[in-house]
């Protein structure tokens, strides 16, 4: 990508895509693309061609998604594959009437089964049932892996599909109803600073792993992948293969070592209670990221340095 090149940051807003955008300007890239929910909603089909046929936009980080936590997700699933198909057809198939140069999808690890190898290869896509709790947003996330797919082999596109581990930073969602595991466990923990309370309920047995990746680290792999040079993203791109890369750190915790730390880093000295009637979700979630570190990428924010990080940024906000 040029400086000046005419980039398209679907999902601007939102957790990944606000690191992204973050990215690219402290990068110097000085023509970014970028439009509101309110300004341009990517579920009507037709707005999105107007957008991409006036702007034309040569390069797109599609990272606009539906998404939640495991209550979330449960409870609504018809939303999630519903608005996630629409979000991603529409914008894969105006980026290709466009003649998009490159497009970045970006997915989830749910898209993994649920007992997958740890770590998980991009090779174990659909080699077994996914987990109940978030199928439907999985089964919308290998959709659009497989149209990125299919448009590469019919129309000679340079699409590739991302799969990012478990998120968390700057802008993350804190809704309890609707959030996912690190942003829910600082938000019970600074309310059980505030109101003085002697105990934390986390959710599930406490036993499951979960990597976690501070979402800057996401985006300097999204901006690595993007500016790539042709053969090594060409490598990425076989016929044969799913256009996929896992990005991750290539280590885990146990969601009770996660909140632990949670509880270190915000100062909470009482007891962590683990309900083990709430699921735990999918046993563990380690991303085989070998493929991106032969690239040449690496993270560089550790757990506890992001969560400390993040806690800084929303401390006002809870105390």
């Amino acid at each position: 990508m040029e400086r000046d090149s005419r980039l398209f940051v679907a999902g601007h807003n939102g957790l990944v895509g606000s690191a992204i955008v973050r990215g690219l300007e402290a990068a110097g890239y000085t023509n970014l693309l970028l439009r509101s929910r309110q300004e341009l909603d990517l579920l009507d089909a037709e707005a999105v061609a107007a957008f991409f046929s006036s702007e034309k936009p040569e390069f797109v980080f599609l990272a606009a998604a539906k998404v939640g936590g495991i209550l979330a997700n449960d409870t609504r699933p018809a939303d999630f594959i519903r608005d996630n198909l629409r979000i991603q057809t529409n914008v894969i198939e105006s980026s290709q009437e466009a003649d998009v140069k490159r497009l970045l999808f970006l997915g989830s690890s749910c898209i993994y089964p649920k007992l997958a190898p740890q770590p998980m290869p991009e090779s174990c896509l659909l080699t077994g049932p996914l987990e109940p709790t978030n199928r439907a947003y999985a089964l919308a996330k290998i959709a659009g892996i497989e149209m990125c797919w299919s448009y590469n082999r019919q129309y000679g596109t340079k699409y590739l599909a991302a799969m990012p581990t478990n998120l968390y930073g700057p802008g993350d969602n804190f809704d309890l109803s609707t959030s996912h595991v690190l942003p829910a466990l600082i938000r019970k923990t600074a309310e059980a600073i505030k109101t003085g309370a002697a105990s934390i309920s986390v959710w599930g047995s406490g036993t499951p792993r979960r990597e976690l990746l501070h979402s800057d680290d996401a985006a300097e792999a999204c901006l690595f992948l993007m500016n790539l040079d042709e053969e090594r993203f060409g490598s990425l791109l076989v016929k044969d293969e799913p256009p996929l890369i896992n990005i991750g750190t290539g280590a885990d915790v146990t969601i009770r070592e996660l909140a632990q730390t949670v509880a270190r880093v915000l100062g909470f000295m009482g007891e962590l209670v683990f309900d083990s009637s709430k699921p735990d979700g999918t046993p563990r979630k380690l991303m085989d990221v070998t493929r991106l570190h032969k690239l040449g990428w690496h993270h560089s924010v550790e757990l506890e340095q992001g969560i400390a990080k993040t806690w800084k940024l929303v401390r006002e906000q809870f105390l």
